[in-house]
Order: C-alpha cells, then structure tokens, then sequence
C-alpha cells in the first residue's frame, strides 16, 4: 500500500491521461510536419521557451496559446506534473488576504472548472466548498476582512457560527471556536491532471512540449534572451519563461547575467488515511484550521491532512537534486504536533489507519508571495515560481497574468506585490534565504496583524546612525531591506510590550506616534530617511535633459537648484515610478523615489534610456544619508548650523542647495519633507552623518528638538491628502485619477510617455477617483481600525477599496485614502467619475463586516492645519478646499 501511495496521487492517473495526451500530441505535429523518430528532436528556434511542466508552466503555455502565440517550446527535466505538482494536496482557495493574489485564486478556480470540458482530460474537480476556522477573536477578525472582500469581488463568503460548522463537517470538534468563514466554490482538484489538461489544450494549440530535456544555460547578449542551451541541443528564443519551481533559484544563475530568484524549499508533510468504514463524501468541505496550523480535506473515503509546523525543515540549500521528486524520508516525530492538532479537531480519526506519511518539498519566498515578472538585468527573462504552497490555487491565475505580461508589455491588473523586481540580490543570499524561509513557513498559519515585521534577515541594511538612533529608543521595522525607525519609544515605557503588541485595534505605539507628530507641528523632528533610492543622471550635452522629459511626466527643465514632483508614466499613463527630481546643474539631476523603487526604477530607466555613452546614470543611494526636518522650528536649527538665511524668501519650497552644516560641506539640501508640514531633507555624504546628526540634534534642543520615525510621517501625509508610490499609486493609476493634473505638462508642447493616455482622459473623463476619507462615528479607542483594502460603499453599494489609512492626530480621527469607482447599477460597466459624483454620495467604510460612516473629500482640509480643533468642534463641511 505504501509503494502504491506514490502512484495513487498522478501516476495511475497519468497513465490514464498520458496515452491520450501522447496520441493527441503525435497526431496534431504529424499534420504540421513529416514523420519524426521519437523523441522528437528540438526546434533550432522559438518565439518563446518555457521551463518547467508542471501546473505553472502548463499554465503559462495554455495562455499564450490562448492569446494566439503559437511558437512555444515547454521543456520538463523530467515528465510533465512529475515534480512539486504531483504531490500537491489540490485544494484551490480564494480565501486569500492579498487582493492580487485572491484574483488569481477566483481565476484559477474558473479556469479549472470548465478544463476538463474543454480538454476531455479528467481533472477530478470538485466543488466542496472550505470552512476556515477561528480559535480566537482576533483570528474571527482577521477571516472577516477577508471576508469583505471576498463578498465585494461577487465571491459567496458568509461568517458562520461553530453549530453551523458542526452542520457542514459533522467530524469536527468545535468546543474551542469561536466562529468560521465558509467559502462555498472552494474547490479540490487532482493537480497532476489539471497540468495535464492545460498541456493538452497548449498541445493542440501549437505548443511543443518535450519531456526529458534539461535546460542548462541561458544565453544572454546585451542584455537580451538570445537562446537555450539543453542536453539535446540549443534553441535561439526572444523570450524564456523560468518556472523550474523549487530549481529556480540555480537554473536563475546558469546565464551570463545572473537573474536572482530568492526562493527555498522546505519540507511539507502531509498523511493520508485509508476509507472510513462508511467512506467520507467527495463534496464535504475542506477544513483549515490556522490557529493549529492544520488543513483537512477529504480523500478517496479517508482524509489528506497536512500543516505548516512551527520548525520547518529547510531542504536542498546547495545544489539541484533529482530530477523527478520522490517522496522524502517520513519524520513522524517531527509531525507529531500537527498530527495532535488533527485528533483535537477529528477526535473520529484515533482508530482509523494511516496510510502514508508524506514529505514532500515545497519552495517558499522571503515574503510568502509568489514571484512573477520580467528580469532587471535581462529582457525577455520572465519568471513564474515561489508559490509558497499555493501552486494549484494561483497556477491558472498567475499563468494568465504573465502570459499578458509577455504578449502585451504588461498584465491586466496590478501585480506590483508579486513583482520580481520587489527584489534586490541582496534578499538571494542562501544564507538569509534558508533562514528566512524558516520563519516563512509558520506564518503561513500564524496570525498577521497590520504592521507587524520580519524577525529574520535584519539588519542587513542600516543607516550610520542605525546605532545612535537604536540606543535612544528606536523601534526598527524592515523595507528592501533597509531598516527604518517606527517610533521612538521614550524612557521608561515597557519596551517588551511594544515589542510584542499585535492588535486590529488601538495600538500600544499611539500615544508615542502622537507625541511626535505634536513635534512636528509645533517644534522640530528628525526623521532618518536614508532608505529612498537615490539616483544621479547626468550628460555632457543636454541628453539627460531630454531623455527625463520624455519619460516624466512634469516639465524638468527649471532653473538649476529647483525640485520638481513628478511621475514616470508608462504608454497607459500610470506610474511606474512617483519621484522628486532636483536638477544640480544644467546637465545634471538628483533623482529620490520610494524605498522599494531601487530595483524597479533602475531597471526601467536603462530600459527606456538612450544608448549614449555621453548619457550616466548612477545609484546613489549608499552614497547619502538623508534627515529629514520637520516642522516650524527647522529653519530655526538650519540657519544657526548653516550660517544662511533659510526663510521662504531666500529658500523657497521645492528648493535644493548645496550647503555646509557644521563643519561638513557638500550637504544638499532641499525645502521639501514628504508629509505637507514645513521643513528640509538633507543629503549627507556618509562620512558626515554622525557629525550632521550630532549638530542638528544640539542646536535643536532649545527648539525642542526629538526623534521621530515613519508612523508619525504616515500620519501627517495621510491627512494631507499625498498619496505615496507602491501603495496608493501604481502602474494602473494616472495623475489625473489622483488629482494631479497640475504636474502634467499636457499645455507646454512636449511630448512624453503616457501623453496620449492622458490627454484621452482629460478630454472623457476618467473611471476613479483618488478621495480622501474621514470616519465619523468611529470610536478610535473601541472600534476595530482601518488599515488599508476596506471596501468603500456609496449609498450602499460597493465602490472601491481604501488603498492607506492613517489616525489624524489634528482631526482626532480616522483618514482613509481610496478610489471611487461609478458602475452602471444594471450592467456593472465602469462609467466616468465626476466631482459630483463624489460629492453628492454617502459613504460608509466596511471594517471587518462593519461599516462605519464617513465624508468624502478631494481635497485636503487646509484649515485644520493652521489651528487644533476638538472633534465635536469641528464641521468638516465648513472646510476650504486648498
């Protein structure tokens, strides 16, 4: 029975489906071409060259073809669904937090309901429906923001009561829960034959597909896919599809230019039982209970259940391993606790047989999302890996995202958060990997709270003043990388709670945040801003003036020292890229972007730049420490440092100069703080950043001069209605969606990318909005609070999502910032959006199945900043606008 076992899951069902799969294939190349000896040789050339047959190749094969390309070459190492893919447990699942990933999740679960009618291959599809159970409040709220947006997307979802569990899963012990969320189109599916159906269906669509051949280099020239090298030849291709699964990260690194592809495996475990005596039903629901880290799904009469435990096994650090995965040696002792797990919730389970223990593995990502996209170091090098155990549910979905992405330039929706350029080399060391994954693994199943952060890998970015700032209380949270300050905590606060609160509602850091945003407004802070990408273009003639033109958005040709806010817009008028330009001199420029841009923005200006020798683009970002001042008193600080008048009228805002402070020179300085507030941002050389620190904290002290970090900057940019890259703006958003028109040089006769997208929606409007929310019967210290994804209704239908959200400290309420969409009531087509379309609604903000009234605006309340009000004193509609 057991050696069976190795069969049960594909093989006895690829010997059903391979005959026919073979027959079909041989008979659709036998009209195409003459009669060839098997194997079939390869073709000298292709269009596109997949690696990888299991459910994501397959799927990215299908889509292609779906798309009309016809020139695929799909090679496996070894048979097709022979590796990670036959061993999957093929439960699909929308019930995902990720708004990306829970589209790919619907697709896929579309996708492979019509399959097998389409192909006539057995899939095994089923729609049984989940249930995902909830042991604490915390974990009932989590379920329902998921399940708020899962209702909103058309997905059945409903909260349910552990009686009503007890009614759909009769097997499970429910005397621990305290709610569930059911999901009734969840779907199983035999995952093997789902690959082998979509092969299929690419087969009779023109795509090869050849077994038994490995690919052993890519070859790269200038820049460019140019070929395949296998152990049967090579081909010459225009694009390469890497979806090697767990062999991604080496086959990544066997070009000439290495492509980074930070993923690991670890071991998965997984039992199946023999029948009960009275078999279970094929359509009872899947089961998942995250809080003992367990999922349970029915399986030929008996049950299949596997876990995510809380000391994983990472596996294969070093080197490929077999072709076609085995299954791995059993470590019952190493499953013991997530088998204990299993009899607390099916008790029924104690005198039933076990079949097999399976190990298996499977390849997780440092952020436990999957990883998909073009290469920044080579075109025509996409990826499709790092499912972190979700291959079946995405596969469809995420094939059909980069299959847009190959034949059209980009996907249909925004796949920023699955981005491989989300990435830099420094996040593929084996090292961080091996231990990330590590931690990767049990947050699968543990309970994520908004904000909380990555304990592995730290500290492998920092400022110079990452020690000074840590010794006066800093509380470090992670981006790219980078460490950032989240608050100070001040002397004598209980470090260890603050450390460790995790909470939907208040948190424990709000009367500090509040403290340093009080700072900001009437005195001065410092916050270490080192982290944004700095990058410096320059030219010997104008070159540099007149690439940037073309791909930003605003006009760059301004007087030498002056700072220019500006997009860096793709053909459809989206921001790729949301930056500050200061121009240096007449043929040089200072470029800052968000944080997380370093590899996406670098790769998209070398892409899109000129071939000049005479043109240069550097990353500047390790040679500057960036501070920023904020608040009324920084010009105070900075003139006495500086010795140079710093008022409006010798340093007026969006201003940059290069300045001594102290006894350091070469500081740039610009009147600019990111937040609204009044201040400057100084760009420190890093052998002056300790000495700069030390300065302006000195001279500040009788300004009342203090630390801050990123929440209080969240705070104060939220409320000032800016809408920052990554996570209110991304390639799908205009600026005339986000009321930036003004930073557009539609009027001035200068031709950029993305004009014509603009100029199309200044004439006909556009299909959202970017508005601003403030929550009005909220009881911020009792209410859950909103973080970001909530949907927005207006008179009680769905609209749209908040995409950020913050407390005001100055309103003493909650702003959420979000699009307004406008659909048709009848047909649910997208119709344009006006100002009286937004003005003349009532809003409400769905917290975790709560909504809660709020008033919309698109424009910020200026007032409010020159004076504090109390809350009951305030009458939002009384406000100008700015």
């Amino acid at each position: 029975a057991a050696r069976m076992f190795l069969r049960l899951l594909s093989d006895i069902q690829w010997r059903a489906a391979h005959p026919k799969w073979r027959r079909m294939t041989s008979s659709q190349r036998s009209t195409s071409t003459t009669a060839e000896p098997h194997p079939l040789s390869l073709p000298a050339q292709a269009q596109v060259v997949i690696c990888g047959g299991g459910i994501v190749g397959t799927s990215v094969a299908y889509h292609l073809s779906k798309m009309g390309w016809k020139d695929i070459v799909l090679l496996e190492q070894g048979r097709l669904a022979a590796g990670t893919t036959r061993f999957c447990a093929g439960i699909v699942s929308t019930a995902r937090p990720v708004s990306i990933e829970l589209k790919m999740a619907h697709y896929s679960n579309k996708l492979y309901e019509q399959l097998e009618q389409e192909t006539g291959v057995q899939t095994g599809y089923m729609k049984t429906g989940s249930i995902s159970l909830a042991q604490t409040q915390d974990r009932l709220i989590s379920l329902k923001r998921i399940a708020s947006s899962l209702n909103v997307m058309g997905i059945p979802c409903e909260i349910i009561s552990p009686k009503k569990v007890l009614q759909l899963h009769p097997l499970i012990n429910i005397h621990d829960l305290v709610g569930a969320m059911y999901v009734p189109e969840d779907a199983l599916v035999s995952s093997a034959n789902v690959s082998l159906a979509l092969a299929t269906a690419a087969s009779r669509n023109g795509v090869q597909i050849h077994e038994r051949t490995c690919v052993s280099h890519i070859t790269i020239q200038k820049g460019q896919v140019t070929g395949v090298e296998t152990d049967r030849g090579r081909i010459q291709c225009e694009y390469f599809v890497n979806c090697a699964g767990q062999w991604a990260y080496e086959l990544g690194h066997s070009g000439e230019e290495p492509v980074h592809i930070p993923l690991h495996a670890c071991e998965h475990f997984y039992l199946l039982t023999h029948p009960f005596k009275e078999p279970l039903s094929s359509s009872l629901p899947t089961v998942v209970d995250p809080d003992g880290r367990i999922y349970i799904r029915n399986w030929q009469g008996g049950i299949l259940s596997g876990g995510f435990e809380k000391n994983p096994k990472p596996l294969f650090t070093e080197g490929r391993n077999q072709l076609e995965i085995q299954n791995l040696q059993e470590d019952w002792d190493h499953f013991g606790p997530l088998l204990s797990a299993l009899l607390r919730r099916m008790p029924g389970l104690e005198a039933l047989q076990i079949m097999q223990l399976v190990n298996c593995p499977e390849s997780f990502t440092p952020d436990m999302r999957c990883i998909m996209g073009e290469s920044p170091t080579a075109r025509g090098y996409f990826v499709l890996a790092g499912m972190n155990s979700a291959g079946v549910s995405y596969g469809g979905g995420a094939g059909k995202y980069l299959a847009e992405w190959i034949v059209n330039g980009y996907p249909s929706e925004n796949v920023w958060p699955l981005d491989l350029k989300r990435f830099g080399t420094l996040q593929s060391s084996r090292t961080f990997l091996r231990h990330r994954v590590m931690e990767v693994m049990p947050l699968m199943c543990d309970l994520k709270v908004p904000r909380w952060d990555f304990q592995t890998g730290r500290q492998l970015r920092t400022s110079p003043l990452y020690d000074r700032l840590d010794a006066q209380g800093a509380r470090w949270m992670e981006k790219h990388g980078f460490e950032r300050v989240k608050y100070f905590v001040p002397p004598g606060n209980d470090l260890l709670d603050l450390d460790h609160s995790k909470t939907f509602y208040k948190p424990d850091w709000f009367d500090i945040v509040g403290s340093e945003v009080k700072c900001c407004k009437e005195a001065v802070c410092v916050i270490d801003m080192s982290s944004f990408t700095k990058f410096e273009i320059s030219s010997t003639g104008d070159q540099a003036l007149e690439s940037l033109q073309y791909l930003f958005s605003n006009d760059l040709d301004v007087p030498v020292g002056h700072v220019v806010h500006t997009g860096m817009l793709n053909e459809k008028g989206g921001y790729e890229n949301d930056c500050s330009i200061a121009r240096l001199s007449k043929r040089s420029f200072f470029m800052i972007s968000p944080t997380d841009q370093q590899v996406h923005c670098w790769a998209w200006l070398k892409n899109h730049l000129p071939d000049d020798s005479n043109l240069t683009m550097e990353d500047v970002t390790w040679k500057y420490t960036a501070l920023n001042l904020i608040g009324p008193r920084a010009v105070d600080v900075l003139s006495e440092l500086s010795y140079a008048p710093m008022t409006a009228e010798h340093f007026p805002s969006l201003f940059c100069k290069e300045m001594s402070v102290g006894y350091a020179n070469g500081i740039r300085v610009m009147s600019i703080t990111h937040t609204g507030e009044p201040g400057f941002v100084l760009y420190i050389p890093i052998e002056y950043a300790l000495h700069v620190y030390n300065e302006v904290m000195n001279m500040g002290q009788k300004y009342g001069i203090r630390n801050a970090g990123y929440y209080a900057l969240r705070s104060l940019r939220i409320e000032k209605f800016f809408a920052f890259w990554g996570q209110d703006l991304d390639a799908f958003t205009t600026p005339m969606e986000c009321g930036r028109e003004f930073q557009v040089k539609l009027d001035k006769g200068i031709q950029f990318l993305g004009q014509e997208a603009l100029w199309e929606q200044k004439q006909n409007g556009v299909y959202k909005r970017f508005t601003m929310f403030i929550l009005e019967d909220h009881d911020t210290d009792m209410d859950l609070w909103p973080w970001w994804g909530e949907p927005i209704f207006r008179n009680g239908r769905y609209v749209g999502k908040t995409t950020s959200s913050a407390y005001s400290y100055t309103l003493e309420r909650h702003v959420c910032l979000g699009f307004v969409h406008h659909f048709d009531e009848k047909t649910g087509e997208e119709l344009v959006v006006t100002t009286d379309f937004i003005n003349q609604g009532e809003y409400e903000i769905d917290i975790a199945g709560q909504r809660f009234q709020a008033k919309a605006k698109l424009y910020p309340f200026s007032s409010l900043f020159t004076q504090r009000r109390r809350k009951d004193e305030v009458e939002l509609s009384g406000y100008q606008r700015e």
